[in-house]
């Protein structure tokens, strides 16, 4: 009798917790034969991510036809504006809430902290190199999308090939990336286990870290019941569909890498094809209203305890900066606090040791915010889907 199949979501809750478990009693050597097979398998994801942009956006973008210019300026300031959203409802939430749970009580200055160990390193790597960044994957799937459904001759043989790209970056990602996804999550929770850097880093700003986990699920929520009522979609029911895309990037900590599941979640949702291949890959990159939120309430955190100014007119500044500067983040773990760096020293006046504290911070909460990210990309996709799906 053939067993039925897990289910990706039951598969990743799975990895993460036996990886937290067999990290408690792993000989170093187990774990980092493990580490070497993440090394090679994010090498990998890092060469296949520009290319599942391309593979998608470009054709859904052609098959879109005139709409898609409009449907690139709906998506970006939807994004943008869930973005600024979150900014502005963790500042006004975390600077009510710090003082109720004594935030900065007693504290007259932030040390850098030690997590007081690293990742065990690989057996040995291997390069992969992409063939073009992120970025470059962007702009080059808009020329030739917006170019395939402008032009008039020769757009047969043009759109064939990007149907044909397409076929091939779905048959990686449900053939490759997808069976493999749950064991490289395993890996790199194992690998934080025997590391003991999970639990070091977690304890550094527990309050604020539940907090900022709170503020994730309410955010989630809002996005969900705004998204429901404007696609007249159960939003419960929406966001529960977009659990296993949530449970992946908890993984990850990896919007890009979490793509092929994310896009599948979407369809779930009776999101139409072209919109969803065109809305997911895009929104991996420019939304990013989880990660908003987590740098801004771990900057403040750091601003009341150190006594830097936090009014609103600097906070304001630095939330429009974020939600622009942040899409140049790559598309691993920790890439937005590398790319917002260099604003909490222009603008909140972040000092080196601030700097190291907050990258600290920021890797024991990275997975959520990431998770956080591309759940509210399928609410996004909701309302696309509902604005320009002229057969929904």
């Amino acid at each position: 009798m053939k067993l039925p199949k897990l289910p990706l979501l039951v598969k990743v809750v799975i990895a993460i917790a036996l990886g937290l478990l067999f990290g408690l009693f792993f000989p170093e050597w187990l774990t980092r034969i493990f580490a070497t097979f993440n090394s090679i398998f994010a090498s990998f994801l890092k060469f296949c991510v520009p290319l599942i942009i391309l593979g998608l956006v470009a054709p859904g973008i052609a098959d879109l036809g005139k709409s898609a210019g409009k449907l690139l300026l709906a998506t970006v300031a939807i994004a943008y504006g869930s973005t600024l959203f979150s900014g502005y409802m963790t500042y006004f939430s975390a600077t009510t809430i710090y003082p109720m749970i004594n935030i900065g009580a007693g504290a007259t200055t932030v040390e850098a902290t030690s997590l007081g160990g690293s990742l065990l390193a690989p057996y040995f790597t291997i390069a992969i190199p992409p063939l073009f960044d992120v970025m470059t994957a962007l702009v080059l799937a808009f020329m030739l999308g917006l170019g395939v459904s402008a032009i008039k001759g020769g757009r047969v043989t043009m759109k064939s090939f990007l149907v044909d790209l397409k076929g091939v970056v779905e048959l990686t990602i449900s053939k490759v990336i997808i069976p493999l996804l749950p064991w490289h999550i395993f890996g790199i929770f194992l690998n934080m286990s025997t590391s003991g850097i999970a639990s070091n880093v977690i304890s550094i700003f527990g309050k604020v870290l539940i907090v900022i986990v709170v503020l994730h699920i309410i955010l989630l929520l809002i996005q969900f019941f705004t998204a429901g009522g404007i696609a007249k979609k159960n939003p419960l029911k929406a966001l529960w569909t977009m659990l296993p895309a949530y449970a992946t990037a908890l993984g990850t900590a990896s919007s890009a890498a979490t793509i092929p599941v994310t896009l599948r979640q979407a369809r779930k949702n009776v999101v139409n094809e072209d919109i969803a291949d065109f809305c997911i890959p895009l929104c991996a990159t420019i939304h990013l209203a989880g990660s908003t939120l987590k740098i801004t309430a771990i900057t403040l955190a750091i601003c009341i305890i150190n006594g830097y100014p936090f009014d609103l007119s600097v906070y304001s500044g630095f939330i429009l900066m974020l939600g622009v500067i942040m899409v140049a983040a790559p598309g691993v773990p920790g890439g937005t606090v590398m790319a917002s760096m260099g604003i909490m020293q222009s603008m909140l006046g972040f000092t080196d040791a601030d700097i190291a504290l907050m990258i600290a911070i920021d890797l024991a909460i990275d997975n959520v915010a990431t998770a956080c990210n591309v759940t509210g990309d399928g609410a996004i996709a909701l309302v696309l889907n509902k604005l320009y799906n002229k057969k929904g």
